[in-house]
């Protein structure tokens, strides 16, 4: 069984608002992720830091390798005001950013699809002009041709960053100065830069640290992951917690796609890992090959001590398949978990830090955090405080402003609800997003998050995600992307079974569209945090969402009545 902090939490009533707090106090840590890297380094020199994919075999990197790489880097860039990443996870991107911690620069990773799917540029441009970056990073300058014609920054790849070599003299960097410059688009808008300093992230691995006490007590961390650096899940909870605990990590090209997944099942064969995260869309995708392959199975099981879901609700079947393939295939427990948190809160700002018995459990303050809960129309709005807090937007005055309450608390937008409202310490559900909830024109609050991954769940594996429509109209609607293998006549069974044990107005689905065209990132229908945006895919796609509420529907709309 794994050490894991005790479940408890500390809970006061201010008038109708909440407040909650671990009661285990935040130690002592480093303040710099330098540092962080300088400690593993010199504890484990010879043990394998970062391992990827080259050529057909597996490239492996030692700490002491990666240091003395990143003290190239270091040199190269320290009179940099900062330095941007477009590509994507790979070593050498890895000891660009490691580099610029050590030389005490703000490190920026954008996500590749900014540059190589986007058809306007719109979101590079903006990212581009807000920080005016001294030089940007590429894995290779062919594919990045056209976005690199942005920016009128210094270039470096790849084959240069091999050739770099440092003195090992470090900067004097302090834990307020900025690490990461990371930019989310939350629900609306272009990005919004957010500062993460050296203090908020290395905070945040040690609250990591003090809730699951085994990373320290037993064999080192090893993950494969392909969660992207441009996001705080990947870059900062995942990558940081490698550095942290003298890890390995495997940087995984593959991704939960049909043309990509085939890599990382190959890689998970290779390296099993002790440690799993992936999003719920990324689990759907692993699943079916693990139950189909004994093999692959008991290679990835064969040292597995933690698997973990964020981003997004794990839907209740996957969460009953992947419990039952850890106990087909190990006598030991494996602790199935989650997290919530931000970009603006390094991310993690709650944890499940217990054995649960199903999902949407997202779990208590971690320590030196503070929850605010406050009555938000039908919900409770959530509010965070902590030395893993963002200060503020970068550039964004008035954002900043707005992002904060009187008492200091951030703002983050969600709502939670108690999972007992008789003990606090059984943890906390997320409850979508504050804004999300409309009313029907019979005044029937609906709840789009219960109705969207609902469905999504009924539909076992039909649909990746749905869009839930049907503000002031008379009934429940939804846009749909289905995956490959479904058929029409499939998605229309499995939502009659929803309807027939969800028959109220506020939860019964009364028409369906299947959608062709994938969200769009260049029109904000995807989130950072991995979630379709649902009031930007509504007005986007407002001329199908007229269809679905004509009195004469084409037949590309399915009654589900």
């Amino acid at each position: 069984m794994l050490h894991l902090a005790p479940r408890e939490v500390k809970s006061r009533r201010v008038g109708d608002a909440w407040y909650l707090e671990s009661p285990i106090a935040l130690r002592e840590h480093p303040e710099t992720l330098g540092e962080l890297f300088v400690r593993a380094a010199a504890r484990f020199p010879d043990r394998d830091f970062l391992i990827e994919r080259r050529a057909g075999s597996l490239h492996h990197v030692t700490y002491a390798e990666a240091l003395a790489a990143a003290e190239g880097v270091a040199d190269f860039v320290a009179d940099r005001s900062s330095v941007m990443a477009l590509s994507g996870n790979s070593v050498n991107h890895a000891l660009v950013m490691l580099g610029c911690f050590l030389a005490g620069v703000p490190f920026v990773p954008v996500s590749p699809a900014y540059s190589l799917v986007s058809q306007d540029l719109a979101k590079l441009r903006a990212v581009v002009d807000r920080v005016k970056p001294s030089l940007v990073y590429v894995e290779s300058r062919a594919p990045f041709e056209r976005a690199l014609a942005v920016t009128s920054s210094e270039i470096i790849d790849a084959s240069e960053v091999s050739s770099l070599s440092g003195r090992g003299k470090h900067a004097d960097v302090r834990g307020d100065d900025v690490a990461k410059i990371l930019f989310t688009s939350g629900s609306t808008g272009f990005p919004k830069g957010v500062p993460n300093t050296h203090r908020m992230l290395c905070a945040n691995q040690q609250m990591i640290a003090q809730l699951w006490p085994f990373l320290e007590e037993g064999e080192p961390p090893v993950l494969v992951d392909w969660l992207p650096w441009s996001h705080t899940f990947g870059g900062n909870h995942n990558f940081n917690m490698v550095l942290a605990h003298g890890g390995t990590l495997l940087v995984d090209e593959g991704k939960p796609a049909p043309q990509l997944i085939g890599a990382s099942l190959k890689n998970l064969m290779e390296v099993p890992p002790t440690l799993y995260f992936n999003v719920p869309a990324g689990y759907g995708a692993l699943v079916p090959h693990l139950e189909k392959d004994d093999a692959l199975r008991k290679a990835f099981f064969s040292r597995l001590q933690v698997m973990f879901y964020a981003a997004a609700a794990l839907p209740p079947d996957l969460w009953t398949r992947l419990v039952a393939l850890a106990k087909k295939t190990t006598d030991r427990d494996v602790f199935m978990t989650t997290a919530w948190g931000s970009t603006e809160t390094s991310p993690l700002a709650t944890s499940a830090h217990w054995a649960l018995e199903a999902a949407g459990n997202i779990g208590l303050p971690a320590p030196g955090v503070t929850l605010k809960l406050v009555p938000n129309g039908r919900k409770l709005e959530v509010r965070v405080k902590g030395p893993n807090v963002m200060s503020g937007y970068l550039d964004e005055p008035e954002l900043t402003k707005q992002a904060f309450d009187e008492e200091g608390f951030y703002k983050i937008g969600d709502a939670v609800r108690f999972v007992d409202q008789q003990d606090p310490s059984a943890g906390l559900a997320f409850d979508g997003r504050v804004a999300e909830d409309f009313k029907l024109s019979s005044g029937t609050w609906v709840s789009v998050t219960n109705v969207r991954t609902g469905v999504v769940a009924q539909c076992g594996g039909l649909v990746s995600d749905v869009v839930v429509c049907g503000q002031d109209r008379d009934a429940i609607a939804i846009l749909a992307w289905p995956t490959a293998n479904a058929s029409r006549e499939a998605v229309l069974e499995a939502i009659r079974a929803w309807n027939a044990k969800n028959g109220a107005s506020s939860t019964r689905v009364s028409r369906c569209i299947l959608l062709s065209e994938p969200p769009s990132i260049d029109a904000g229908e995807i989130t950072d945090k991995g979630y379709v945006n649902q009031r930007a895919t509504i007005e986007r796609r407002s001329i199908d969402v007229a269809r679905l509420y004509a009195e004469r529907p084409d037949e590309g709309v399915i009654d589900c009545t």
